[in-house]
């Protein structure tokens, strides 16, 4: 594997475990809350004013398009188990979610050599 390859997908993986951190921190002080309202109680919270609801508004397109991404290139390249991202970015975080599969993306393209990677 190339230097490269390696830079990328220690990048990838330290933007996914940042994100674990900071995403779920943030989750379970919510949970940690009297009356949080649970499940729904969080979807509630996203829509709770304008700029929340721009910010959730904003991840979600951007969740549309990282699933795009993701079922194109794991087509292209063979990726196994796209379907494992997509159902993590929902119980865990697409910023966790969508590095990982850029590493797993990553690791194909080093494996079979590809010159196409970023």
């Amino acid at each position: 594997m190339r230097t490269h390859d390696k830079v990328l997908c220690w990048t990838y993986g330290v933007i996914a475990f940042g994100a674990l951190v900071a995403t779920w921190s943030q989750n379970l002080r919510f949970f940690a809350q009297e009356d949080n309202g649970g499940v729904w109680g969080f979807v509630r919270a996203t829509y709770a004013n304008p700029a929340a609801a721009s910010i959730t508004n904003d991840i979600l397109f951007l969740l549309l398009a990282a699933f795009v991404f993701m079922v194109v290139e794991a087509r292209r390249l063979g990726i196994r188990y796209v379907w494992v991202y997509m159902v993590l970015s929902f119980l865990v975080a697409l910023s966790v979610a969508f590095p990982l599969f850029l590493l797993a993306r990553q690791l194909r393209l080093a494996h079979t050599g590809s010159r196409s990677s970023p």
